[in-house]
């Protein structure tokens, strides 16, 4: 069996962090014991390029369950959970992962999951895609088709798209109202003040907080923030969306003005430097910086740098910047997704990681079965599998739908134009 991991001494450690994450993922459990049955995925590999920890763990052994070959790499240098690597590993996964990769290195192990020439690939940040595109163009061919899990690959992807460049289908599974509106929204939302408070032991209550970014992660980061305690601004460039967190009640002002006086900054936009050196200036002693969203750009980490005049770990995951002026400035988790890029953050709870990797294993088997006869472009989760992962989740709470009557069903029906 193939695979590059830390040490696979720790499987039995990783195992047992499945297994735990296994017993909070009821939707994805019912699916993989239809998936032992039926052998949806029989003949198919897979090649995934995940956050490799336990929630995904228990991805991927639905995918096997389903007779799927798999071979993943992690989808961010520093999320890997060294256990769960391992413990995949002697699973009979073909995983090139571990926390603290190169550049190189990150590079590297996507091209090794490539090697497997995968039929099916599921991405997060689609950089998979993105490669299989451009420095390993001979595999597209073979490609079914693609899922992807973010909204920075989702836009990446349309760009492509658009431009006349994507070669196969691709799934948004981000875009499914079951994954956006609790996956991006509650899931980053709680994650991530674990995170914040787990790397600093700082109090959220009474502080000035700045969300950068009002789209479902900072909708659902700004109304947390808001239930936590804290005084909560919001930095947009979209109007709509500044409109909407006015009315939501907090506070709506630009970076310039934000940064003289916040004292937890987390950023949500995708976008490239949107906390830049001019920001970091004239913030105050002691602020802290943190990114929630897919890559580590939005934080200008270059211009952080060159300011200061020197630089130390304080605590693990906690590096200050000493300026000029004096005042410190501290940085999560080196600027990247502070909720899986930490070396204790774990991600988006278990609850909410089932329904995204629910709905993940139910699109893979539906490239598997037409993707062959669509068309080069991004579309939506099909809308039954988006309600059957929400019928499945409700089921699992133990809560009832109420159902239509026949004369309420028929009253609906006889809508017509004019009448």
């Amino acid at each position: 069996m193939s695979y590059k991991v830390k040490d696979i001494g720790l499987a039995a450690a990783g195992r047992r962090m499945m297994e735990w994450a296994e017993s909070h993922m009821p939707v994805l459990a019912e699916i993989r014991r239809e998936f032992s049955r039926t052998k949806p995925l029989r003949g198919i590999t897979i090649g995934a390029a995940l956050h490799t920890e336990a929630k995904t763990g228990v991805l991927v052994r639905t995918l096997l369950a389903g007779g799927g070959k798999v071979a993943i790499t992690s989808c961010n240098p520093l999320s890997t959970k060294d256990e769960v690597a391992a413990a995949l590993a002697r699973e009979g996964v073909h995983v090139y992962a571990w926390r603290g990769e190169s550049t190189k290195e990150y590079y590297s192990n996507l091209n090794s999951v490539l090697d497997f020439r995968p039929q099916i690939l599921i991405d997060d940040g689609a950089d998979l895609i993105t490669m299989i595109h451009t420095r390993r163009r001979e595999l597209l061919d073979e490609v079914i088709g693609a899922s992807e899990e973010t909204t920075t690959g989702v836009n990446r992807l349309r760009i492509m798209a658009e431009e006349g460049t994507l070669k196969f289908p691709v799934i948004a599974v981000n875009d499914s109202p079951s994954k956006r509106f609790f996956d991006n929204r509650f899931g980053t939302a709680e994650s991530t003040f674990q995170a914040i408070t787990g790397m600093t032991n700082t109090l959220i209550a009474g502080k000035h907080l700045v969300v950068v970014g009002y789209g479902f992660v900072g909708r659902g980061i700004a109304s947390r923030a808001k239930g936590l305690g804290a005084l909560v601004a919001v930095v947009e460039t979209d109007p709509v969306k500044a409109l909407e967190a006015a009315m939501d009640g907090f506070q709506v002002t630009s970076m310039a003005e934000a940064s003289r006086w916040g004292e937890i900054f987390i950023t949500a936009t995708g976008g490239y430097k949107v906390i830049r050196a001019e920001h970091m200036k004239q913030m105050r002693d002691g602020a802290i910086l943190c990114n929630s969203g897919h890559f580590n750009v939005e934080i200008d980490l270059e211009g952080l740098r060159r300011m200061a005049v020197s630089s130390r770990e304080v605590i693990e995951d906690v590096r200050e910047f000493k300026l000029k002026n004096g005042r410190r400035i501290y940085l999560l988790a080196e600027g990247r997704l502070v909720n899986l890029a930490g070396k204790r953050s774990l991600g988006h709870p278990m609850e909410i990681m089932d329904m995204s990797f629910a709905l993940q294993a139910l699109s893979v088997v539906y490239l598997a079965k037409v993707g062959r006869g669509l068309a080069p472009r991004v579309y939506e989760v099909p809308a039954e599998i988006d309600r059957r992962v929400a019928e499945l989740k409700l089921r699992s709470m133990g809560i009832k739908l109420e159902r239509q009557t026949k004369e309420q069903m028929e009253y609906s029906a006889s809508w017509s134009f004019g009448t």
